[in-house]
C-alpha cells in the first residue's frame, strides 16, 4: 500500500504532488500544536489556512502545466494512441485531486478547532 501510495506521488509530478505532502504534514503539525496549546489569537489558524489554500492553488498549477507540456507532446506527434492520451490526463489529474484532498483535510482540522475554541 505504501509502495502505491509513492507512485501515486511521483506520476502525479513530483515537483507538485512532494511539495503538497509536505505542507499537509506542517498543517497537521500546526493543527495538532494549536489544538494541545490552544491558538487565542488565532495566528497559527491564519496561517494554516493560508497554506490549504496555497496547496490547493499549487495542485491546479501542476494540472496546467502538465496539460501544457501533454497538448505540446500531441501537437508533435503524428499518430496518438487514446490510451496514451488517458495516462497523460490521468497524471495530470493527480496534482489537483491531491492538492482538493489536502485542502478537505486542512479545512475539517480547522472546523475542529473552531468548535473546539466555542466550547
Amino acid at each position: 500500500m505504501n509502495f502505491l501510495f509513492m507512485n501515486i506521488l511521483y506520476e502525479g509530478g513530483p515537483e507538485f504532488m512532494y511539495p503538497m505532502m509536505i505542507l499537509l504534514i506542517l498543517c497537521i503539525i500546526l493543527l495538532i500544536k494549536s489544538f494541545m496549546d490552544g491558538d487565542k489569537k488565532g495566528k497559527k489558524q491564519k496561517i494554516i489556512g493560508h497554506l490549504s489554500l496555497f496547496t490547493l492553488v499549487w495542485g491546479f498549477l501542476g494540472f496546467m502545466i502538465n496539460m501544457i507540456w501533454a497538448f505540446d507532446s500531441i501537437s508533435i506527434a503524428t499518430g496518438i494512441h487514446h490510451s496514451v492520451l488517458a495516462v497523460g490526463l490521468k497524471e495530470a489529474l493527480l496534482s489537483p485531486t491531491f492538492g482538493m484532498l489536502v485542502f478537505l483535510i486542512v479545512r475539517v482540522g480547522l472546523i475542529a478547532l473552531n468548535l473546539k475554541k466555542q466550547h
